[in-house]
């Protein structure tokens, strides 16, 4: 069982106005358009752990989705995730997971035939855009042919939206640095080298560069120099 997915918390954006009033309906002209039953789309905060989802799937398949903690065990998004091509869920491993999620669909009369198509963002998130249509596997293909150009635009454009919408962007991207990560960052801001910073903390540099180190893997960045120019960005340390 992947570990990731266990630590992950969803999170249903179609239960806010926003999202209903914007997003579902997005994904419901997606599904009239392209002759699909169901879409879905999730966005995964790469330190938070949180997914943001809504969907167009009945109510009580959603209630019954999030109160049985099924997207920690759900196979079209574990596999989504780790990929960088759409992911036919004919694909997927048909393991005691995917038994697991799907025969619960089944019985709320969901098709198990369907794609995901991952979306990588700017900001270290991975978002998944999903649908579904009850077709024979011939016919299914047939449909994927025809749509899947259309369905990776919508994807990209749905998930450029939801980023510039100041509340979801602020969920999705906004890293969850420690006050004493956060101070260290400010004090490198302001010139200042790891054993200056050690002295002034009384803490040794090593232990400085322990947080250094945590706080450019939380802000997705790979040099100090980075960190401190995506925290000037966020507003969380001021420039020096």
């Amino acid at each position: 069982m992947n570990t990731a997915l266990q630590s992950l918390e969803l999170i249903d954006l179609g239960s806010t106005r926003e999202g209903e009033e914007r997003f579902v309906r997005y994904l419901s002209g997606v599904c009239e358009a392209l002759e699909l039953d169901y879409a879905s789309y999730a966005a995964a905060n790469p330190v938070s752990g949180k997914v943001h989802a809504f969907t167009t799937y009945p109510d009580a398949w959603k209630r019954h989705y999030i109160e049985q903690g099924l997207h920690r065990v759900d196979p079209t998004l574990d596999a989504p995730r780790r990929s960088i091509a759409p992911v036919d869920w004919a694909r997927l491993d048909p393991d005691r997971r995917f038994a697991h999620v799907f025969g619960q669909a089944r019985d709320f009369g969901l098709p198990d035939t369907g794609l995901t198509i991952p979306v990588r963002g700017p900001y270290g998130e991975t978002a998944l855009f999903s649908v579904t249509r009850q077709l024979r596997r011939d016919g299914w293909q047939k449909l994927k042919r025809h749509v899947l150009g259309d369905l990776q635009t919508a994807a990209i454009h749905l998930h450029d939206t939801v980023m510039s919408t100041e509340n979801l962007l602020q969920a999705l991207r906004r890293p969850q640095l420690s006050g004493r990560e956060v101070e260290i960052l400010q004090w490198v801001a302001e010139g200042k080298s790891q054993q200056d910073i050690g002295d002034i903390l009384a803490i040794s540099h090593r232990t400085v560069e322990v947080h250094l180190r945590s706080a450019r893997e939380k802000l997705c960045t790979l040099t100090t120099a980075q960190a401190i120019g995506r925290a000037v960005s966020l507003g969380l340390v001021r420039p020096g």
